[in-house]
């Protein structure tokens, strides 16, 4: 099982503090206060990863309507795990995780996600990044750090 980084939990709280502003500068809705709790935890057990399966589920209810927001695929139709390479050029994922794309938790996408982010190798993020639309990386900012 994968672990959600605290790089999505941090976007995830972006995301709800855009939407669920505080009233009064103090107040949390409750999204907010949900994450706020397993990423403060995160910090200061120093971890950059909280397993998606022992979550808690109002955290988990909140990342995942993140997630939900976020492009599925890395796919941008230039597949060449179809012609033998380990590796897509075009979107960075192996043959493997292309295969089993589907059957794989949102922490296991997220997971990869992150990983061909920070990479940057693949086409989407340079040759085609206009197929990939807006940053080209997921919706992640990782790609600037």
């Amino acid at each position: 099982m994968a672990g959600i980084h605290i790089t999505d939990i941090e976007a995830a709280i972006n995301f709800w503090r855009e939407r669920k502003p505080s009233p009064d500068g103090v107040t949390l809705a409750p999204e907010l206060r949900a994450l706020a709790e397993v990423y403060a935890l995160m910090v200061f057990y120093r971890e950059d990863e909280a397993e998606e399966k022992g979550f808690p589920p109002a955290a988990y209810a909140a990342w995942k309507a993140w997630y939900d927001t976020q492009p599925d695929t890395p796919c941008i139709a230039i597949c060449s795990t179809s012609q033998g390479d380990p590796e897509c050029k075009g979107c960075g994922r192996s043959f493997e995780e292309v295969q089993h794309w589907t059957e794989m938790s949102p922490a296991e996408k997220r997971h990869v996600w992150r990983r061909i982010t920070l990479e940057g190798d693949a086409w989407r993020f340079n040759r085609y990044a206009e197929r990939a639309g807006g940053d080209g990386n997921g919706g992640t900012s990782e790609g600037s750090t």
